[in-house]
């Protein structure tokens, strides 16, 4: 199954399966249903339709940037391809795929329309995700005036950040925070979270990152175990931490948090959704996010 969907009004139906074999897509006639089921299952969205439809029926669906699909609206007579939603999320790439119809893209985002790169644009060139979305904002803005030095850290490494810089991890879906006794060994960590994993379905190549307190920084075993797998481990500070909700209870209080495990790996998730509570295996504690 493709993850791109062309949607058309009858009318224009034979544009719409034109597009869709042009991008290897489906092809779906305009339904008041259409783009509630398109928006659940796909992640790019063709519309061949006037923009005010498109905004009226997906207004009530969106989410958030991160997670709605990309949509690019085509203009009917098939001239303009106009990123919609997700421009710097697939739309403006997509749109562009479409200039091998004669279409031209109409790119609204500010670095693009500038000719500048994005953070979102090199994550998704260096097949990256970028794992404190937040600071897109200012580093975007800074390119539009300036070229944003890129540092690549090759691991076995620490990485301090403020806020103001994207870090750009290799992409994943899930996050595991890890909690352990002091002095743990490596091999305990590694068959944890071997565990967990095994346990919860998910295949090591699609963890984004591993999690745990600053207070763990110095515990050989935990960053060996990570180094090992060629992880990547980011260390919270206690702010972070303790601004997690909805979290199982913890003997983490005794040193002033609410728990290590799960608020970890919720506080550098994607979706703030625990798929795996906290488990103890022996000495350490695994918790899974996405």
């Amino acid at each position: 199954m493709t993850d791109t969907v062309v949607i058309a009004l009858p009318f224009f139906f034979r544009n719409a399966e034109r597009i869709a074999t042009f991008l290897g897509a489906e092809a779906e006639e305009y339904t008041a249903d259409c783009f509630s089921r398109a928006v659940e299952e796909k992640r790019r969205i063709v519309a061949i339709m006037s923009m005010g439809i498109v905004v009226r029926k997906i207004a009530p669906l969106l989410t958030g940037k991160w997670t709605d699909p990309a949509i690019v609206v085509v203009s009917p007579d098939l001239r303009y391809a106009v990123p919609l939603i997700g421009g710097h999320h697939g739309a403006n790439r997509l749109a562009k795929e479409l200039e091998g119809l004669g279409l031209i893209p109409v790119i609204t985002t500010a670095t693009e329309s500038v000719g500048r790169d994005s953070a979102e644009m090199i994550a998704e060139r260096s097949g990256s995700d970028i794992l404190n979305r937040e600071s897109t904002r200012t580093v975007n803005s800074a390119m539009l005036g300036a070229d944003v030095p890129v540092h690549a850290v090759q691991g076995p490494a620490l990485v301090i950040a403020g806020p103001d810089v994207s870090i750009l991890v290799k992409r994943g879906e899930y996050t595991i925070g890890i909690g352990c006794r002091n002095g743990v060994a490596a091999d305990e960590v590694s068959g944890a979270i071997d565990h967990a994993l095994e346990e919860a379905g998910i295949a090591g190549e699609d963890v984004l990152v591993y999690a745990t307190t600053a207070k763990k920084m110095n515990e050989a075993g935990l960053t060996g175990a990570v180094s090992a797998r060629l992880g990547n481990l980011i260390f919270l500070d206690d702010n972070t931490i303790n601004a997690q909700t909805g979290l199982s209870p913890s003997r983490a209080s005794r040193i002033g948090l609410p728990g290590v495990a799960e608020p970890c790996a919720l506080a550098v998730s994607k979706r703030k959704e625990l798929v795996a509570k906290k488990k103890v295996y022996g000495r350490v504690t695994i918790a899974i996010a996405r």
